[in-house]
């Protein structure tokens, strides 16, 4: 197990250099000169050129690019993401501190999204073409055809203008934490049931499934400790992503409820042109990317050790 670890690991280092090629190469030919920007924020007057040409030889702006690149990588290696130009801050910091608060919305959302999603998909599979089924996919449909920022200025509408129930916006108390938990989980569930219903659909048809059946195993012994389980493999992978998307991709949500997540706090640094904040946070959210699928690989052991065998018959045995 632990060999395999360390080979998938291993298979991500190039993703992750090509991640930070990306965020790097997009920070360098974007529009404005940093030494100017950096320069504009800590003088009071607008810096000359002479002063401008002195900055950047003093912080290696006028590097190449592959040494700035590869100043850049070794910094990211040791956690350094650079400073920002806003706040004068280490980026690292700065995502670190904001970090926690992302998770505690993002976490739960995909705990309620899953939970619900296997449920409702298990009863939709094993109910195949009754009411409750046809009302799971209409649901499903809907779900994944309204935006997310419609879903959340909709819960805002009924739940905090209109019944008055929860607050609209902003950290405090549990009940602040419930619409932009719901609207998270409201829109990932649809994807995800609908995965679980058609996995589990294709699994209950083969024929072991069939065999345990006529071996006169109770319904829900069948579904639960064999059909599910192979069906899983295909819902793991997705809701792995979907996860990771949660961790780092949920800068509307964010910005709706004003909550003080890495999302909106990348969405000001759009705003103020720090481009050493959102070169930062490209890298910080592919690193996130990278060890989600690396714990999903590891989860696929666990569902189908098939899996690692075909892995070491395909490297020899290594």
């Amino acid at each position: 197990m632990t060999a395999y670890a360390l080979r998938r690991l291993l298979a991500l280092v190039p993703t992750w250099l090509g991640i930070s090629l990306f965020a790097f190469a997009l920070s360098t030919l974007s529009p404005g000169d940093p030494a100017e920007l950096i320069l504009g924020r800590q003088l009071d007057d607008p810096p000359t050129p002479q002063q401008i040409e002195a900055f950047r030889e003093e912080v290696g702006l006028d590097d190449p690019f592959i040494v700035q690149y590869g100043r850049f990588v070794a910094g990211a290696a040791r956690g350094d993401l650079g400073t920002s130009f806003r706040s004068g801050e280490p980026v690292f910091a700065e995502l670190a501190s904001r970090f926690p608060a992302t998770l505690a919305i993002a976490v739960p959302a995909f705990v309620v999204a899953f939970a619900l999603a296997l449920l409702v998909g298990v009863i939709s599979a094993v109910r195949r073409n009754s009411l409750i089924d046809h009302a799971s996919r209409i649901a499903a449909l809907l779900g994944d055809s309204v935006p997310s920022f419609v879903l959340a200025y909709m819960l805002i509408i009924v739940f905090a203008v209109n019944l008055g129930m929860l607050p609209v916006a902003g950290r405090g108390g549990p009940e602040h934490f419930v619409l932009p938990v719901l609207t998270l989980a409201l829109a990932t569930t649809a994807t995800l049931m609908r995965l679980t219903r058609s996995s589990l659909l294709e699994v209950l048809g083969e024929d072991y499934v069939r065999t345990a059946r006529a071996m006169g195993l109770k319904e829900r012994t069948v579904v639960l400790r064999f059909a599910l389980k192979n069906a899983l493999v295909a819902v793991v992978t997705v809701a792995g992503l979907l996860f990771a998307g949660f961790v780092t991709g949920t800068v509307i949500v964010e910005t709706v409820f004003a909550w003080p997540g890495i999302g909106r706090f990348v969405v000001d640094s759009i705003f103020d042109r720090d481009y050493a904040v959102i070169r930062g946070f490209v890298v910080f959210t592919g690193t996130v990317f990278v060890l989600v699928n690396l714990a999903v690989d590891l989860l696929y052991v666990r569902l189908d050790p098939r899996v690692r065998l075909m892995s070491e018959r395909s490297t020899g045995g290594r």
